[in-house]
């Protein structure tokens, strides 16, 4: 696929998954990475915590952030999800987006859908799994049910996006991740997980009171062709 170079010059400024699952070997066949991505996911140790680069041979191409060209009603601003696509989509002018590969809820019975705003935002977020997780997998999520506080090992990763409705939080987030080679899977419990690069952009790109979308299947906006 052709890379869009004006991207460099976007990608300028600087949810809930708690699941491990099993790297997967990807095949090494695909294109050239190009230097642009390498330097915009490369290690950022300018944080409270270390961030490794990315390697990007775990993820496909496809969902590393780039500029596209996007068909929408929503205003610019405004975070669209598509799970079906495992894209999110910041609304830019012109119509055009700034499009994130995410992992998506692995069931779709988990997944919120509808209209949100970002209630809240925090950096190196605190984890605690919901009842609902402790209840379906208590060997799991049942040792640490007290919450785990922000840091590398924090399945959030560095930053989180709190989903709310009126003043009640959905228990809904985009966060960072500590498995990148998820990225463009079903496999969260529910929430949106980005690449930890991924995140630390969006964050810095909008404030609380965003308005998000979470599209149901392959419904409202699409990329143009």
């Amino acid at each position: 696929m052709m890379i869009n170079r004006r991207l460099f010059v976007a990608a300028a400024p600087v949810v809930l998954a708690g699941c491990v699952t099993q790297r997967p070997e990807l095949a090494d066949t695909g294109p050239r990475i190009d230097p642009m991505y390498r330097q915009m996911y490369a290690a950022i140790e300018t944080e409270p915590y270390p961030i490794p680069a990315v390697d990007l041979s775990d993820v496909d191409p496809r969902f590393l952030r780039q500029e596209v060209a996007y068909r929408t009603s929503e205003q610019p601003g405004t975070i669209v999800v598509d799970p079906s696509a495992r894209f999110a989509y910041l609304v830019m002018e012109g119509g055009r987006a700034l499009r994130y590969g995410v992992g998506v809820g692995k069931e779709e019975g988990f997944n919120l859908t509808g209209v949100a705003t970002i209630g809240r935002k925090a950096e190196w977020p605190r984890w605690t799994p919901t009842q609902d997780m402790i209840r379906r997998e208590p060997d799991r999520y049942g040792p640490v049910a007290g919450g785990l506080p922000g840091g590398p090992e924090n399945p959030l990763g560095p930053r989180a996006l709190y989903l709310y409705r009126g003043n009640r939080d959905t228990f809904y987030r985009l966060h960072g991740t500590t498995e990148p080679w998820t990225i463009g899977t079903q496999v969260s419990s529910g929430c949106i997980r980005f690449l930890n690069q991924d995140i630390i952009d969006l964050y810095g790109r909008v404030p609380t009171g965003t308005k998000a979308v979470v599209l149901p299947s392959r419904r409202g906006g699409g990329e143009s062709a």
